[in-house]
């Protein structure tokens, strides 16, 4: 931050010379013709810096920022049909309003510029950490949203459509909200958010969800079920845009119902962080690194830290991704290779305003084609990172965990339904685990009562860690393993268990049921 204060210091005065131009320009060289359908108008041209101050600082995407493009005049009692403020949002950076018509659907309209200092503790705000942490807002492309969507439309995964539109200064239909909004570039997307948002493209979904409460259905019941497949497709596209901010706020969920059960298909929003370029400044790259923050990938044409780009997901990630096999992670991405030709990729990036184009649409192009072209390998890579630990939890209802170790290092685990009497029903999850891939398997009983049987003998495998959670529950081990580890680990309550155990099972139980670990359902950030 030392060096970030003599940047900024010495070369202050030049930045201060290259923003002086005026952000808006209406017509020839009338500024008051302020009702037109359009103007030309740049995002953000105070990012600019000096040629030093950016081999600093970043070039990042200062000359998308500050370039003028053209944008539709924003008109609340017109744009579909007419629309009502509902309320004020943004989280932490971005400045935006939910909007609705008069059909109930809901619309956001969020800022392109934002302002993260928020995200630091008051102390740091008004600090030279607080003026650097704004400034890397230009290492976000922001226009990259409108890249998203053709591409998201070509390899199957929902999306929104979002459109440039721009706020009049002053504008009286934003009431109490207008100095806010007005004199500013946004883009205006639908919000999927429920049932009034189910457009033809949702098929026969009966309903929209967030996060929360889809996880929550989910952990009730074993009839509530994920397309853990669809959500596999959706983190590709993710690693391909290099959007690593795709934590469980960043999604809602389309409800299926299919006979006895319910399915869930996700529905991604909130492209702020994709295609992002942090790391090409002296000290964001040495503030992006492996040792600090390195969440913040940026978008190459390699793939330069897979983890980096699951950090923020792991959460979901750990809890809808269970099910898929490598098998499945290839499969779709060699699907989605030949979805995203260069046509879809060509058109793609043209969606990016005019003078943008002119300043990155070809690099861009050049490295979607390249990403792509990786994608399979970089599936295998977030595969193997996914496959080290795995969560696999029951529901609230009676669960039946079978695990079978077998030979050549393999562990079977399926999940099944329990009927009157302990009798297995329905079997909602089945998967091949291999000790050469995954150290450890959790398997979580939640609620209910609920049985853990453990067979089999081999001369290797996973650690099977067995947490019966509430309810009464029995485990039976009578699986072996070479060698003096205790591989099946069950931990619960001495009230709420009964335990068989074998060669190979350690039993950690305690006197109260808060001391030992749970199994975390919900936790989401807006």
């Amino acid at each position: 931050m030392i060096l970030y204060g003599l940047v900024t210091f010495f070369f202050a005065d030049q930045a201060t010379e290259q923003t002086d131009a005026p952000a808006v320009f209406f017509g020839e060289n009338n500024a008051t013709q302020i009702l037109q359908d359009s103007v030309l108008v740049s995002a953000g041209a105070h990012y600019q810096l000096s040629k030093v101050g950016m081999f600093f600082l970043g070039k990042h995407y200062r000359p998308v920022w500050a370039v003028p493009v053209k944008a539709k005049v924003f008109h609340m009692d017109e744009a579909e049909g007419g629309l009502a403020i509902e309320k004020l949002g943004g989280g932490m950076q971005t400045t935006s309003l939910t909007l609705t018509d008069s059909s109930g659907r809901r619309f956001a309209l969020r800022s392109l510029d934002k302002d993260p200092v928020s995200v630091l503790s008051p102390f740091w705000r008004k600090t030279l950490v607080g003026s650097f942490v704004r400034d890397q807002v230009s290492a976000t492309n922001p226009y990259a949203a409108l890249v998203v969507a053709p591409l998201a439309q070509a390899v199957g995964v929902f999306h929104p459509s979002p459109r440039l539109v721009y706020v009049r200064p002053s504008d009286k239909s934003f009431k109490q909200y207008a100095y806010l909004f007005g004199s500013k570039l946004f883009l205006m997307e639908e919000k999927f958010t429920s049932k009034a948002s189910l457009t033809k493209e949702f098929g026969a979904a009966t309903d929209l969800v967030s996060s929360e409460e889809m996880l929550a259905r989910r952990f009730r019941s074993s009839q509530h079920r994920i397309d853990q497949w669809a959500f596999a497709r959706a983190r590709l596209l993710d690693m391909l845009l290099s959007d690593w901010d795709r934590h469980e706020g960043q999604w809602d969920w389309a409800v299926y119902v299919q006979g006895k059960e319910t399915w869930y298909k996700p529905v991604p929003k909130d492209r702020d962080q994709a295609l992002c370029l942090y790391d090409d400044g002296v000290i964001p790259w040495l503030a992006t690194r492996k040792f600090a923050a390195r969440k913040f990938e940026s978008f190459h044409a390699s793939f330069h830290d897979v983890y980096g780009l699951t950090i923020n997901a792991a959460f979901l990630d750990a809890r809808a991704l269970s099910e898929v096999t490598l098998t499945d992670f290839k499969r779709i991405a060699r699907e989605m290779q030949t979805a995203l030709s260069d046509s879809v990729l060509s058109a793609a990036v043209k969606q990016l305003p005019s003078p943008v184009y002119q300043l990155v649409g070809e690099e861009t192009f050049a490295k979607l084609k390249s990403r792509r072209k990786l994608l399979v390998q970089v599936a295998e890579e977030y595969y193997s990172i996914l496959a080290k630990e795995v969560m696999v939890p029951g529901s609230d209802a009676a669960d039946r965990f079978v695990v079978q170790r077998l030979s050549q290092g393999r562990t079977v685990v399926e999940v099944f339904r329990m009927g009157e009497g302990n009798v297995n029903k329905s079997k909602v999850y089945s998967r091949t685990f291999f000790a050469s891939e995954t150290e450890k398997i959790h398997l979580y009983g939640l609620g209910g009562n609920d049985i853990f049987d453990v067979k089999g003998t081999a001369a290797k495998g996973s650690y099977v860690h067995l947490y019966g959670g509430e309810g009464t529950d029995e485990v039976t081990d009578v699986s072996s393993l070479e060698g003096w580890r205790k591989k099946s680990v069950v931990l619960d309550d001495a009230a709420g268990v009964k335990v068989k155990t074998g060669p190979i099972t350690e039993v950690k139980l305690s006197d109260s049921r808060k001391d030992v670990p749970s199994f975390v359902r919900v936790r989401v950030r807006e």
